[in-house]
């Protein structure tokens, strides 16, 4: 079945942006980088990996801009990155129903972090935290006991952890983010929600093996056109796998909403899947209602 009309969306990783170019939006891992295409010509440090970035026109008001992107293609809400940037308090103030946000957390950061994510959730209730391991400098892998820390509070605050997975777009170390890390993780932290992202690639049929065995664990399609989704993560969506597939999209970092939903009318979910894709999933997991 197509896409259905009539699903409100919640894109579950979606960006708010500041200016028209990204100049400054990986500078943080720019450490990393050591190949001069990467540090000078790309965009975005996984560019090779996409065509047809989306162009950001200038404009007086991102904000605005981005909820009437959203309004073209029924997203309802949309997961955006919180720094406490004023920006994006500017955004939960304005369209409180329209957003909702996950910090990006360092676990080099220690118990600095740990008080971070305590006091975001507090004072603008976070609904999840997300790292990139393999961005992280210095580099810690899924399974260090520096991420601990950071899945303990997560755990005790009832908020999903977002996480990385597979081998990364940008020319960095992939051995930080290996699927089988997840295993031990999954295993000490029951309680806790955890969101694969980006792919779990080339380990998408142990993510598969994985969600089957622990109910904590789940994937969302983030930085994926449609057209390249795993087989493996449609077939486990359209048999075992409904209530553990949540859609996220990669727009405006490296994906045109344009492309994304028009792709999307190809991917052969069954017509059960579709909702809990779209929506209810991700409205369940991140606590929505």
């Amino acid at each position: 079945m197509p896409i259905p009309k009539d699903v409100r969306v919640i894109d579950t990783m979606l960006g708010i942006p500041t200016r028209a170019d990204r100049a400054d939006w990986y500078s943080w891992f720019k450490p990393l980088l050591r190949d001069a295409e990467s540090r000078q010509a790309f965009e975005m440090p996984a560019q090779y990996m996409f065509k047809g970035v989306p162009k950001i026109d200038e404009c007086d008001d991102y904000i605005a801009w981005t909820v009437e992107q959203m309004d073209r293609f029924n997203i309802e809400k949309a997961l955006v990155g919180f720094g406490e940037q004023p920006h994006e308090i500017e955004a939960k103030e304005r369209f409180p129903d329209r957003f909702f946000f996950d910090a990006p957390v360092d676990p080099n950061g220690g118990m600095d972090e740990v008080r971070r994510i305590k006091r975001l959730h507090r004072d603008y209730g976070i609904s999840a935290i997300s790292v990139f391991p393999s961005g992280t400098f210095p580099q810690v892998p899924i399974n260090h006991k520096y991420m601990f820390p950071l899945y303990a509070t997560a755990a005790e605050l009832d908020i999903p952890v977002l996480l990385n997975v597979g081998i990364p777009g940008p020319r960095i170390p992939m051995e930080n983010q290996r699927v089988e890390h997840l295993d031990e993780i999954c295993w000490f932290f029951p309680d806790l929600k955890i969101v694969m992202r980006h792919g779990a690639e080339p380990w998408e049929a142990l993510a598969v093996k994985l969600m089957l065995k622990w109910p904590n664990l789940y994937y969302s399609t983030s930085a994926f056109a449609p057209k390249h989704y795993p087989k493996a993560i449609i077939d486990y969506a359209n048999t075992r796998g409904a209530d553990k597939i949540i859609y996220a999209g990669y727009f405006p970092m490296g994906l045109s909403l344009d492309r994304i939903f028009s792709e999307l009318e190809n991917v052969p979910f069954k017509d059960e899947v579709w909702p809990k894709f779209l929506r209810d999933n991700a409205r369940r997991v991140f606590k929505l209602d």
